[in-house]
């Protein structure tokens, strides 16, 4: 897969003046993350995590990944017009995962009021991994979609350039005139600015709902600009500041210190401790009661989840949401990796079974994001022998584990020696769809992201400190 870098990557010589040229370049060209994540110490800023050089994608898979994006926008949408579909999907896991209970009780207690929700907002991104048969030909296999919070396509707009340096340098003009133009943040912020649009008030602002502690601010950032250049204002605020200046007019239009608030993008709210007190769950209500567009609202949240995706690839399942497109079915399906369900009874139980006897082909995935959280190889079987006869095991979902084929590159990370590692990629798409009622007046894929780890890791993104930005070299 690398053979075209192959002798680059020998020589140490030329690798240790093009690590000097890569830092350099992504510090020019604003590949940034915050260094410190405690609040009031100082704050220090350096390059985010990336790549030495580009990484090979078959062409063929990397345009799958772009082309069925649209159709996973709507399938999303779908979903979360689908009450019915919801509470089955998740019925087994409200029961005993918190977090998800406590979500879909912010979900029925908003179905309980009459809906004010003309304009939808959809941001997301799929997530893939390329598995390698035995007979040696790849696949394209998703790994997640996340319709919260998805980050990096701020940075992933800012790291084609540093690349494209970096391959100069090392005097391989032919590969560096072969990667991609991307600009994910630009697409994002289209979609924002749709939305914005149609709610139909100049005054009103869009609000990014953050962390106290934002590492990743200048992903957001990159976004956040792109719509000041459009003279579409922004506030940053935090659960709390909306508990405490947030309110709802006789209208339900939201107010947050005293600005009307057209979108509320969450770029948090996605993890359990996003939530630090009851005072997050109710400013989570008010937002979700309110006029506002949410991106994701309540129901694409949910969405979301990994239960859902679970119970997306049982037989006959997508066709309720695509009644009369076979083709946009199977090219969905197609890219399924296998998903079990753990609920009780026999199903479940044959999963249990199946896991316990060969536990390195599969992953054991929690309701959970931010990276970091799935349980992989013998610790399937502690955790799945300490819950196989209780409902706690349909807090999990299982999945046949990608096998995908390892290249090798150097990773950059600030104060971290440079090394040359065997790699494993994962390849992310965004979306962006805007709905009106009944109309969708915007659908597209908007960019993509490529994350490269060292092999030794099995799970964990670049915000966990695991994985680092990459950009596809297509072969």
């Amino acid at each position: 897969g690398d053979i075209k870098l192959k002798e680059v990557l020998r020589d140490e010589d030329l690798i240790k003046r093009l690590e000097e040229v890569a830092k350099d370049a992504a510090l020019m060209r604003g590949v940034l993350m915050r260094t410190k994540d405690r609040p009031n110490s100082p704050e220090v800023v350096s390059y985010a995590p990336f790549s030495l050089f580009p990484s090979p994608v078959p062409r063929t898979l990397f345009h799958q990944a772009l082309e069925v994006q649209t159709h996973f926008n709507r399938l999303v949408d779908r979903i979360s017009q689908n009450p019915v579909f919801l509470e089955e999907a998740l019925a087994s896991t409200i029961k005993v995962d918190d977090f998800t209970a406590k979500l879909f009780e912010v979900y029925r207690a908003v179905r309980q009021e009459p809906q004010t929700l003309p304009v939808v907002l959809g941001l997301n991104r799929s997530d893939y991994m390329l598995d390698q048969s035995a007979g040696g030909k790849a696949s394209l296999k998703q790994i997640e979609i996340n319709t919260i919070a998805a980050s990096f396509g701020g940075l992933s707009s800012r790291t084609p350039d540093v690349h494209r340096h970096v391959l100069r340098v090392a005097n391989r003009v032919k590969e560096s005139q072969q990667i991609l133009d991307n600009n994910p943040a630009a697409g994002l912020a289209r979609g924002l600015a749709k939305a914005w649009e149609l709610y139909g008030s100049e005054r009103a602002v869009v609000m990014f709902l953050v962390e106290d502690v934002q590492r990743n601010i200048y992903d957001q950032r990159y976004v956040e600009n792109e719509l000041w250049v459009r003279d579409i204002p922004v506030i940053r605020r935090q659960f709390e500041d909306v508990w405490r200046g947030g309110s709802l007019d006789h209208d339900k239009r939201l107010f947050v210190d005293g600005q009307e608030v057209a979108i509320v993008y969450f770029r948090n709210g996605y993890m359990p401790q996003n939530y630090k007190s009851e005072k997050s769950w109710e400013a989570r209500l008010m937002i979700e009661r309110s006029r506002a567009v949410k991106c994701p609202d309540i129901s694409t949240h949910l969405a979301g989840t990994k239960k859902v995706q679970q119970e997306l690839a049982r037989p006959g399942v997508l066709e309720r949401f695509f009644p009369d497109e076979p083709e946009t079915v199977a090219q969905i399906r197609a890219t399924f990796a296998g998903l079990y369900t753990l609920d009780m009874g026999e199903d479940g139980d044959r999963t249990v079974a199946m896991a316990l006897s060969n536990p390195d082909q599969y992953v054991l995935k929690p309701q959970r994001e931010g990276g970091g959280n799935n349980i992989y190889g013998e610790e399937i079987c502690r955790v799945l022998e300490s819950m196989k006869n209780s409902t706690e095991r349909t807090a999990y979902i299982l999945m046949d584990k990608v096998q995908p084929r390892p290249g090798h590159n150097y990773l950059l990370r600030p104060d971290a020696p440079l090394r040359l590692c065997t790699c494993l990629s994962e390849l992310g798409v965004f979306g962006a769809y805007v709905r009106k009622g009944a109309e969708m007046v915007m659908n597209e894929c908007v960019g993509h992201l490529l994350r490269t780890k060292s092999s030794e890791h099995a799970d964990g993104g670049v915000a966990a400190g695991v994985a680092v930005l990459d950009n596809p070299l297509l072969v």
